[in-house]
């Protein structure tokens, strides 16, 4: 797995992390905790009037407990019934079996404050049983420490340095003709030049500045190609919608990783990873030449 890879494994990771909820964030934890643990980990589904026995999965080796929450909105009162129900339930169907239990979450923003004093006496209650959380840091690790064929069957693939750095202008057909479908709603100005520290200035992460980076390396090919066609104003019918679709995330107030995320799917980043390396490409040509996300207007023309 090479940087470009890694970057976008990451991002496809903090999306699924992010986005699921209920049970499937549930069933999202447990395909990840099978590829990473192998045998050593066991599934556990609920079965008829049996449930779960308050388990979603466990780790032999270390007789570990995991149950899952992802609800639509956390509370704390629901949070900490949901703890109390949950690791007593346990200590009840798994016994002296159980020396861990895990709790694994997506709130990247962390818990709230009463639910880690209650764990906390929990922690003193019990001393002979591990007490943890996981959320987004621990399952990134187990997401990049998967094999490629984990993280095929999990991500999908993706496309590698040396892909893009192959690239020739045949691998941008596809890619340009499923965007010159797209209609743009409106029309905005024309192509203006890139000013400098765009990703810094939009907050994008040090990921999505990496694809953008391995995207340039052939934004000429993508330019050149544009400038052959037969039909000169595609280039900016293109643009526009790439603005039209920019416009419409931002007004939900996302992330601005989340609204690069979506624009990767709308540039056609899917299915092979050369088609993916050739939307990547397009999708830092059209980053640099309109304007999707904010421009800083800076003097200057250092990229990141």
């Amino acid at each position: 797995m090479d940087q470009l890879q890694r970057s976008i494994y990451t991002l496809r990771f903090q999306l699924d992390f992010l986005s699921k909820r209920g049970t499937e964030f549930e069933d999202w934890f447990v395909r990840l905790a099978g590829y990473a643990f192998g045998a050593d980990f066991e599934s556990i589904r609920a079965y008829g009037s049996q449930g779960d026995r308050k388990c979603d999965g466990r780790r032999l080796s270390d007789r570990i407990i995991f149950q899952c929450y992802a609800p639509h909105g956390m509370s704390d009162v629901r949070l900490i019934s949901k703890i109390k129900a949950d690791f007593h339930g346990a200590r009840q169907h798994w016994g002296q079996w159980m020396k861990a239990w895990v709790l694994v979450h997506n709130d990247g923003r962390g818990l709230p404050p009463r639910a880690g004093q209650f764990l906390d006496r929990l922690r003193l209650a019990h001393p002979e049983i591990k007490i943890e959380t996981w959320s987004e840091p621990q399952l990134l690790d187990l997401a990049l420490g998967l094999d490629q064929s984990g993280l095929h069957a999990l991500f999908g693939p993706a496309p590698s340095i040396a892909i893009v750095d192959r690239m020739v202008m045949n691998d941008l057909v596809p890619v340009i003709d499923a965007l010159a479908r797209q209609n743009a709603v409106q029309r905005d100005p024309p192509l203006t030049p890139p000013t400098v520290e765009k990703l810094s200035h939009n907050g994008l992460s040090d990921d999505c500045a990496m694809l953008i980076r391995i995207g340039r390396r052939k934004s000429g090919l993508v330019e050149t190609y544009l400038w052959r066609l037969p039909r000169p104003d595609l280039g900016e019918r293109i643009a526009d919608a790439f603005r039209t679709r920019y416009a419409e995330l931002k007004t939900l107030g996302l992330s601005a990783d989340d609204i690069f995320k979506h624009l990767q799917d709308y540039a056609g980043m899917n299915g092979a990873p050369a088609r993916q390396g050739a939307a990547l490409a397009v999708l830092a040509y059209f980053f640099d030449c309109c304007d999707i996300f904010d421009d800083p207007a800076v003097e200057g023309d250092d990229r990141p």
